[in-house]
């Protein structure tokens, strides 16, 4: 296994719960993280970064 196939799989799960975080922010109306307020605007940011690091880890693997 090669080191970008061990950056792929670590960027994909990175992106995946970053987006599944943003997904529950969407859901619930807002989050707190290490007692910051995540909501409205924030989470477009959040899920922007989250599609980011995962089609860089799907890249990775390719």
């Amino acid at each position: 296994m090669g080191v970008k196939q061990i950056f792929g799989i670590l960027f994909t799960l990175l992106g995946t719960a970053i987006l599944l975080f943003s997904v529950y922010v969407v859901l619930k109306g807002t989050a707190s993280v290490f007692e910051v307020e995540v909501g409205g605007f924030q989470t477009a940011i959040v899920a922007i970064l989250g599609l980011i690091f995962f089609s860089a880890g799907v890249k990775f693997l390719r």
